[in-house]
């Protein structure tokens, strides 16, 4: 890690999704052991990819809790994930897929891009509200601007009104947390179990479905 890079932190190929990993282990099993719960619904029970060349985003606050719900054959399970919540969030280039198996055709692939001229043109960017991710695996390389690691999570918000614990949902106020005045992460991999903003701006939104997983935003 290095400090004050153009004022902020970088980290490269930032391949967990939380730090310190004791303190975020810590944190998640804490939240196990209250049931909190991440999204403020059900979750399905298929974890899908997102990819993105670049997202920009304010107010970035990270802490650790469970996503809650049933997989394919109803078995109810509950997975760890580390929130990851921004203000606003401009996304460039983003795709998400998720494989679906299919009686009689095998698997399916669901996959969605949107604002993929967003590079040349920052109107066609993604663009999202009160954006927030729960995340099982996260692999970019980031820089954050002002950034405090091992806040309370009850204490995430900087000013009153601001980016904290997702509304409408449970997790340790007491447990592990981070936050940044801004983060810009760029050559995203992440899966996730569940997203949820207030505005979601899709650019040039492109949805297809594809026989097999060639066609998932990114392998592993």
């Amino acid at each position: 890690m290095k400090s004050q890079v153009r004022g902020g932190t970088r980290w490269k190929r930032f391949a967990v999704v939380m730090v310190p990993s004791v303190a975020a282990t810590a944190a998640i099993g804490v939240g196990l052991a209250q049931g909190a719960l991440a999204a403020s619904f059900a979750i399905s029970g298929q974890e899908f990819k997102v990819s993105t060349d670049k997202l920009e985003g304010t107010e970035f606050v990270q802490y650790g809790s469970v996503a809650k719900g049933k997989k394919l054959d109803g078995t109810p399970f509950g997975a760890p994930v580390a929130v990851s919540g921004f203000d606003t969030a401009k996304i460039t280039n983003m795709c998400q897929s998720v494989v679906t198996p299919v009686p009689g055709l095998g698997d399916i692939t669901l996959r969605l891009e949107a604002g993929t001229q967003g590079a040349s043109d920052p109107d066609k960017r993604v663009d999202a509200k009160d954006l927030y991710l729960d995340v099982s695996y996260l692999e970019a390389d980031a820089e954050f601007k002002q950034i405090d690691i091992g806040v309370a999570a009850g204490s995430l918000p900087k000013t009153p009104g601001g980016q904290g614990i997702q509304p409408n949902t449970q997790a340790n106020e007491n447990g592990f947390g981070q936050r940044a005045d801004s983060v810009t992460l760029t050559k995203v991999h992440q899966k996730a179990w569940a997203t949820t903003a207030a505005t979601f701006k899709l650019p040039d939104l492109s949805l297809s479905l594809h026989r097999g997983t060639d066609k998932e935003c990114f392998k592993g």
